[in-house]
C-alpha cells in the first residue's frame, strides 16, 4: 500500500471511529434492547459515505480497498455489530450491479447506492433453502418485457427499510444443473414485495424479514449481466467480500469481548486482589487476545488477495470460520470473565453472546465451511 493510500486509509478510520463514538455508542444499547431500528444513525452512515466505501469513485463511492473495507466492519462491530449489517448487505448489493451489470445499469444506481439515496441488500435464503441455493423455489417469469415474481424469501437483511434488493431467482427451473437457471433481479421495493419483520435472538436493531413476492413486476432490464443462467455465478463470486465482511465483523466481537474483559479483569477485585492477577483469568485474557489478532491475520491475507486480483476462496473461508468462532468463543469466555454481570443486560456482554452465533451460520454455515476449505487443499495440494 503506497503512502497516499495509506493517509488515506488513516483518514476514513478515523472519521469512522468518531462516528461511532458520538452517534453509535452512547445509543447502542437502548436500540438494541427495543429492537429499534436505528435511522438517525443509517441516515449519519450515509452522510459519511459509508453506503458507498467500496463503490468506485466514478460513481461517487470511496472506492476503498477490500482491506480497508475489512478494517472498517472491524471498528463497527467491536461497537455494534447490527449497524455494519446495514451497509455489509447494501454494498454486495452493489458490488454485485458494479461487477456484472451493463453500462446503462451501473449509471442508472450506482450513485444513488453510493449516496444512499437506494440502500437495499441481497435476497438469498428462502424458508427451506439456506446453504443450497440450488434448491430455491422461488421463479421469475419472463412476460413481454417484464418479468413476474412469486415465492417467498428468509431471513433478508434490509427488506423493511430499504428500498431496492438484488434477488436470486429461478428464470428456467426445469433445466439441469439447476445453477444453469438461477438469475439475479434488482427488485425496487416499488414492485410490491411484502416484508414482515422476524423476532430474533441477536442482531436486533437492524431489520430481518421473511418476503412475500406475488406476482412482482420488474423490467428485463433489471436482470443484472443481461443473460439468465447466471445468477448463481455472479452470487458466489461475491461472497468471497461477503465472508470478509462476516470475519470482520467476528474480530470486532472478538476484540470487543477482550477489551471489556481486560478492562473488568483489572478493577474487579476477589480475594484481595483484582482478578486479572489470577491465573485462570490470565489464560483465558491470553487466549482471547490470540483468537483476535489471527483472526484479523487471517482476514487481512484474504483481503489482500482480493486487492491484489487474486481469487480467495481459501483464504476467505479460513478467516471467516476462525473469525466468526473466536467470536463465539470470547463471548462465552467474556461471560465467565464478568460473572454475573457478564449475564446482565446492564453490559454489553450478553448482547455479544447473543450476536456472535448468527456469524458462524450466516454466509455459509462453518460446518459447510470445513467441508470447502478441505477439498480446496486436496485440490491445491495433490499427492
Amino acid at each position: 500500500m503506497n503512502m497516499k493510500s495509506s493517509e488515506e486509509e488513516i483518514l476514513i478510520l478515523n472519521s469512522v471511529r468518531e462516528f461511532l463514538k458520538r452517534d453509535v455508542a452512547p445509543y447502542a444499547h437502548a436500540l438494541e434492547a427495543k429492537d429499534e431500528y436505528p435511522q438517525e444513525i443509517s441516515d449519519k452512515m450515509a452522510e459519511l459515505g459509508l453506503f458507498g466505501i467500496t463503490i468506485s469513485q466514478k460513481y461517487g463511492g470511496l472506492g476503498v480497498s477490500a482491506s480497508t473495507f475489512a478494517k472498517i466492519m472491524e471498528e463497527i462491530a467491536t461497537v455494534w455489530m447490527s449497524v455494519g449489517g446495514i451497509i455489509g448487505s447494501h454494498l454486495m448489493m452493489a458490488r454485485f450491479v458494479e461487477r456484472f451489470g451493463s453500462d446503462e445499469m451501473k449509471s442508472k444506481y450506482l450513485a444513488k447506492f453510493a449516496s444512499g439515496e437506494l440502500r437495499g441488500g441481497i435476497a438469498l435464503t428462502e424458508p427451506d433453502v439456506g446453504t443450497d441455493l440450488q434448491g430455491m423455489r422461488m421463479r421469475a417469469e419472463r412476460d413481454g418485457d417484464e418479468y413476474v415474481i412469486n415465492g417467498t424469501k428468509m431471513w433478508i437483511t434490509n427488506s423493511l427499510k430499504g428500498n431496492i434488493l438484488a434477488v436470486l431467482v429461478k428464470t428456467d427451473p426445469k433445466v439441469q444443473p439447476a445453477h444453469k437457471g438461477m438469475s439475479l433481479l434488482l427488485v425496487p421495493r416499488e414492485a410490491g414485495y411484502v416484508p414482515s419483520k422476524l423476532d430474533k435472538l441477536g442482531y436486533r436493531g437492524i431489520d430481518t424479514c421473511g418476503i412475500e413476492f406475488c406476482d412482482v413486476r420488474v423490467p428485463v432490464e433489471n436482470l443484472i449481466g443481461g443473460d439468465e443462467g447466471r445468477g448463481l455465478q455472479q452470487t458466489l463470486s461475491g461472497l468471497e467480500l461477503g465472508r470478509i465482511n462476516v470475519a470482520a465483523r467476528g474480530t470486532g466481537i472478538a476484540r470487543a469481548c477482550l477489551e471489556e474483559s481486560l478492562a473488568y479483569a483489572q478493577t474487579r477485585k476477589t480475594f484481595g486482589k483484582p482478578i486479572c492477577e489470577h491465573q485462570a483469568i490470565q489464560i483465558k485474557l491470553a487466549d482471547m487476545a490470540t483468537r483476535v489478532e489471527a483472526s484479523r491475520l487471517l482476514n487481512e491475507q484474504a483481503a489482500q488477495a482480493i486487492d491484489d486480483g487474486r481469487r480467495c476462496d481459501l483464504e476467505a473461508g479460513m478467516a471467516k470460520l476462525f473469525a466468526t468462532e473466536a467470536a463465539v468463543e470470547n463471548s462465552m469466555e467474556a461471560m465467565r470473565i464478568h460473572g454475573a454481570y457478564g449475564y446482565s443486560k446492564e453490559y454489553n456482554i450478553e448482547r455479544y453472546y447473543r450476536d456472535a452465533p448468527l456469524l458462524a451460520i450466516g454466509e455459509g454455515t462453518n460446518e459447510l465451511q470445513r467441508i470447502i476449505i478441505a477439498k480446496q487443499l486436496v485440490e491445491k495440494y495433490p499427492v
